[in-house]
């Protein structure tokens, strides 16, 4: 599956994240990135036409694209969905877990409607390309169900882990565990209806 980003979107992200928590999303945080990759503005508002707004998208892009990649190289087959599953949500916050604080001010900032609310679908983004990474081909209704309720743990599981203090961020992963067996007892539950519906 390829990169939801391009490599300067990448290079430029990375060069940008030490600021956010001084600048914010804003665009002197633009300015600072292309001073210290020496780009023009010309490139930097062609690349990022709605300045910090997609910039901060692509915080959470270049997370999933990363986790990808980390799953790619794991051996997916010797583990259960629920691990699977469980390992994809966490691989994608332990990723983003020296940004933290830029993780929660591009919450608070792409959840404003002037930014065009695009929360949801980068989180919908996610669900899908981790229940792919898991093995999931289901095309049926299961398909949206499957994402629809990971799409549900991957933002309490976030919100957890944001105020989350405990070492090693224990309490997010029990946390996470309990998520994962609860939406998978309610994926089973589902698929039980869904069979004894009339034809």
């Amino acid at each position: 599956m390829s990169s939801a980003l391009t490599p300067f979107k990448t290079k430029f992200l990375l060069a940008a994240l030490p600021d956010v928590p001084f600048d914010g999303w804003t665009d002197e945080l633009l300015r600072r990135a292309a001073e210290r990759l020496k780009v023009s503005k010309t490139k930097v508002d062609m690349e990022f036409p709605r300045g910090a707004a997609d910039l901060a998208t692509c915080l959470f892009l270049w997370a999933t694209d990363e986790t990808l990649k980390k799953l790619a190289r794991r051996d997916m087959a010797k583990l259960r969905v629920r691990e699977r599953i469980a390992l994809g949500v966490r691989t994608r916050l332990e990723i983003l877990a020296p940004h933290k604080e830029a993780v929660r001010s591009a919450l608070t900032f792409l959840a404003s409607p002037r930014q065009g609310l695009p929360l949801p679908k980068l989180v919908w983004r996610a669900a899908d390309r981790l229940w792919w990474a898991a093995g999931d081909t289901a095309t049926d209704y299961n398909h949206y169900t499957k994402r629809l309720l990971l799409s549900g743990v991957i933002s309490a599981t976030t919100l957890c882990w944001l105020n989350d203090t405990s070492p090693h961020h224990a309490k997010t992963w029990a946390f996470l565990d309990r998520r994962i067996d609860n939406v998978l007892k309610i994926g089973m539950t589902l698929g039980k209806l869904k069979k004894k519906e009339p034809a």
